[in-house]
């Protein structure tokens, strides 16, 4: 049982008996002396496709949902639907695009260490791994003489993310994306 203060984007519990995947998480911390901080998370019905926002402290507890998860590697798009194949016994998935928001930008083809969370036998959404490499297709020159820790440049990936990195990146160089946050990590 997650606790508010655990929740991350993409994770999915339960909420009245339907599964919910976190969108959105939200660190409010009050002013005043003993207050504890409070989590403004926005949270989408797996079933309905409906939104939800919940204000909770971060000691609440969550219930887990009920579902199966399997290993799963990203294989293609076609139109509007993401297909996913089983790494054990090779069956498909497929998801709507809808309901990858936030997820699209990391997806590329091959992608493995992705997590498909099942219920009845139907995936209703996916898990990324914490990190993933990909490579810059246009950014600005860079810069000679550049620091690690100086400033930030804006990059585009292949998968059309945009993200901040180092001014001494230059473009088909492969570095390392959180997918919680899409900051860059280090070169990959």
């Amino acid at each position: 049982m997650p606790k508010a203060s655990d929740l991350k984007r993409g994770m999915i519990v339960e909420i009245d008996g339907d599964p919910h995947a976190v969108k959105k998480v939200e660190a409010k911390s009050p002013s005043s002396r003993g207050a504890s901080t409070l989590y403004k998370v926005r949270f989408t019905n797996l079933k309905t496709g409906q939104k939800l926002d919940e204000s909770l402290k971060g000691d609440d507890l969550l219930k887990d949902a009920d579902c199966q998860r399997t290993k799963v590697q990203y294989s293609y798009q076609d139109g509007d639907l993401y297909t996913f194949m089983n790494m054990e016994d090779y069956s498909q998935y497929s998801l709507n695009g809808d309901d990858l928001e936030g997820q699209l930008g990391y997806l590329t083809e091959g992608l493995e260490g992705i997590t498909a969370l099942l219920m009845d036998g139907e995936i209703i959404g996916i898990e990324l791994p914490q990190s993933v490499n990909m490579t810059i297709t246009e950014t600005s020159p860079g810069i000679k003489g550049a620091t690690a820790t100086g400033r930030t440049k804006p990059a585009t990936l292949t998968t059309g993310l945009e993200i901040q990195v180092p001014e001494y990146l230059e473009n088909g160089e492969l570095v390392k994306v959180n997918t919680s946050n899409g900051k860059f990590i280090s070169r990959a």
